[in-house]
């Protein structure tokens, strides 16, 4: 990018300012000398008022951004805590099941049996209480 466009971007267009024809500064007496410096001063100032303004609208997103980086942040944080809490959580659960499918294995079958009689004998009870009454 051209740095002429730069400043043209931030400070607007330098057609407004004053054209100094080099060669017509020798002709100037110390008056007009003073006036011509006056009016670039002027014009700079003004140009220094807009780049002013530029930089601390440029100043307010930099700071609205940062904030936002640290919410952002914040929340991954919390993110990342919750993800190892949950993962941990998930661990033991599968230790867990792994504990109780060894155990099942070894007494499973006998449990089935048992647990198919009970459901039996409240199947039974059931009927039977429904057809007495």
């Amino acid at each position: 990018m051209n740095h002429s466009s730069d400043r043209n971007d931030l400070c607007g267009s330098s057609e407004k300012s004053t054209k100094i024809d080099v060669n017509s500064i020798a002709d100037m007496d110390k008056g007009e000398m003073v006036n011509l410096q006056r009016k670039v001063m002027k014009e700079q100032d003004s140009q220094l008022e807009i780049l002013e303004e530029t930089v601390v609208s440029t100043k307010h997103i930099a700071l609205a951004i940062n904030e936002e980086l640290d919410l952002q942040t914040r929340l991954i944080d919390d993110l990342d805590e919750s993800v190892e809490d949950t993962s941990t959580q998930l661990q033991r659960a599968v230790r867990r099941l792994k504990k109780l499918n060894t155990r099942m294995r070894k007494d499973g079958s006998c449990w089935g049996i048992v647990l198919a009689v009970i459901a039996a004998v409240i199947c039974v009870a059931v009927v039977w209480a429904l057809i007495t009454t």
